[in-house]
Parts: structure tokens; sequence; C-alpha cells
């Protein structure tokens, strides 16, 4: 059975909010590599959160460090570091265990990085980071050593000028992670994905990758969860089939939540135009169907997953063909719904 809410359930401090802005610009998706999930870039002095303040000198610049969670999962949280000309190595400094992370990660979080690891430096160059990391990098478990190289990926890649990843130890290139030996080559990119999972197939060769954001939570926050789950080719229809793995939800094994009902069903094929797709779903997908109100957990999920679609950039909700969805502050989704700036932003 798997592990989800009852719809129309109060959600604990939900640490991320949606913007409701008009249409966007793009195209639909086809082919069948999975699109990077999105990265929200922020210029050095520029704040995270929705208004695009500055920071406050005395709160430093917000990055996007890729943690581990309580189930081992690797997951993105904002937090305030000091300003510092060289960003790329100092979010890595803030991956290490026993570092200056330590007394900002959030219950249940941990560095990802092996403690005593020195950041020797990342130099960037068309495209391609070059973290070079000294010898105690190796003291990590097997069974880690994937998800540390989707954490360093992720947590560089925020910065605009990085797309790839590659990994020195003592100043030598790796050709492949030192204790797995989980490929490195030419680069690892969020194409890659995060959190992998293999789904229901074990056809690589006929399978593409989707990514999909479940809920998390701890004693005192409810967060959200990217995992990229391996699925039968779809085709160019990627939308229809990552609402379909939302509606399976989680994996038992992953610890993930789900407000999605089994019942919930798209009525008609998604059409994607100028940037906007356009869902409509049977009431089952309503939290609250007296009010016609969809939780904040379903559209979230909604719009984080589908919004890692190349050429989606916004999302419109329907049901039972009609646009009169209210979401959980009672407000009628009027206008297509955006990808927040910045997910899981947390006060620590």
């Amino acid at each position: 059975m798997r592990k989800s809410w009852r719809a129309g359930m109060p959600f604990v401090a939900l640490s991320l909010s949606l913007m409701v802005t008009g249409c966007g610009i793009g195209g639909e998706k086809t082919g069948n590599e999975l699109d990077p999930p999105k990265v929200n870039y922020v210029k050095e002095g520029k704040s995270l959160d929705k208004n695009g303040q500055k920071a406050a000198a005395e709160n430093g610049v917000k990055r996007q460090l890729y943690l581990f969670d309580s189930n081992n999962m690797v997951v993105p949280q904002v937090m305030a570091l000091p300003k510092n000309d060289a960003s790329a190595k100092q979010v890595l400094q803030y991956l290490v265990k026993d570092g200056p992370v330590s007394n900002m990660l959030p219950n249940g979080f941990q560095a990802v990085l092996p403690a005593d690891t020195e950041v020797m430096g990342v130099s960037i160059k068309d495209g391609t980071a070059v973290a070079n990391f000294s010898k105690e990098f190796k003291d990590y478990r097997a069974e880690d050593e994937s998800k540390i190289l989707q954490a360093i990926t992720f947590t560089l890649t925020q910065f605009k000028d990085v797309k790839n990843v590659k990994i020195q130890i003592e100043g030598k290139n790796q050709n492949a992670m030192p204790v797995n030996n989980t490929p490195i080559h030419s680069g690892v990119s969020r194409a890659d994905g995060i959190n992998l999972e293999m789904g229901s197939t074990a056809d690589v060769t006929n399978s593409e990758l989707v990514t999909l954001y479940f809920l998390a939570q701890t004693n005192d926050q409810t967060y959200y969860v990217p995992v990229t789950r391996r699925i039968a080719d779809t085709g160019s229809d990627r939308v229809t089939a990552t609402i379909q793995q939302l509606i399976e939800g989680p994996s038992e094994r992953s610890g993930l939540l789900s407000d999605f009902q089994g019942d919930v069903s798209l009525l008609s094929t998604p059409v994607v135009k100028d940037g906007v797709v356009t869902l409509n779903f049977n009431k089952a997908v309503l939290g609250n169907k007296e009010e016609h109100m969809i939780t904040d957990a379903v559209l979230n999920s909604i719009v984080l997953s589908l919004t890692d679609i190349k050429g989606v950039k916004q999302v419109a909700i329907q049901v039972d063909g009609k646009s009169k969805v209210m979401n959980e502050k009672g407000k009628q989704l009027t206008a297509p719904v955006s990808r927040p700036e910045s997910v899981n932003t947390g006060e620590f």
C-alpha cells in the first residue's frame, strides 16, 4: 500500500510557494532523453526569494545545497552562506560533514562529503566544472557513491556557467568515482538524474527517464524530493507519462509521500502551447470537491514535475473541462501556475 496523506488534510509548514503568473514562451517536447531538472540561477548578492530582493549583508548569499535527508535521499535546501568570491568552491565546502554547514542543518539532514575532505579548488571552463578534492574524499560507503556524485553535480549546476561536473582527487582526473566506479568520463550533468529509480521497466533501450517531485516529512518540516524514475518509452507524450507516475506515487521503499488519490485521471490528452500545458482532470484530483479545491501538495508536485520538461513553463489546471479551480487559500487559479524560484526554502 503506498504511503500517502488523505486529500484535504492540512499540511505542516510547507516550505515551498508557487507563483501565479501569465503565459511563458516555449514549445512541446519531442524525443526521449531526460530533460535536465530546471535550475533557478541567482546572481551574487541576490536572495532566492520570490521577490528577488537583495539579501541583507548580515545574511550573506542564499545558495541551494543538496544534502542527505533521513531517508538517504538527495534533497535541495536553500541556506544563507557568507559572501565569497569563490562561490563554486564555497558551496562544496558546505557539503562536507563536520564542516561549516554543521550548525545550519535542518533536523534530519546531513552533509554528503566525508569529514576532513578538503575542497582544493573548482575550475570552470566551457560549461564544465572540475572539482578537486583531497584524498579524504574517498572515505565514503559504496552505496552512497552515486548520490554523492548527484549532490555535487546538482549543487554546482545552480551556477549559470556550469552544465557538467568532473572530479579530481589530489589534482588527478577521475574517469569514475573512486569506491564503486560510478562512471564520470566527460562529465556528469542534471540530465543524468537524481535519486534514481528503475521504476516498472528493466528495458533500458526502450525506456526514458522522468523526474518527479514527491513529499517527505520530518517532525517539523515538510519538503519536496526530486526522484528520477525509468519508465517505458512514451514517445512524445512526456506530460501524460509524468502525471501517470505522480498518480502511481512513490515507491514503498522510499519513505516518500503523496497526496494523489489512486482514482485521479486525465480526461483528455494534455496540450502544450506557448510554454503552457493545460491539464484536464477528473474530480478525484480535488482535495475538497464541494469547494472545488486542489491541495497545495498535489498542485506543487504537478508544477515542479512538469516544468522539468523542456518547453513547459507553466501549468493550467482544469477539472471536468472547467477552469474554476481553487487553491488551499481559497484563491481561484485564474492564470497558469509557474515554477517557484526556489524549492525547499527554509529559515535556518
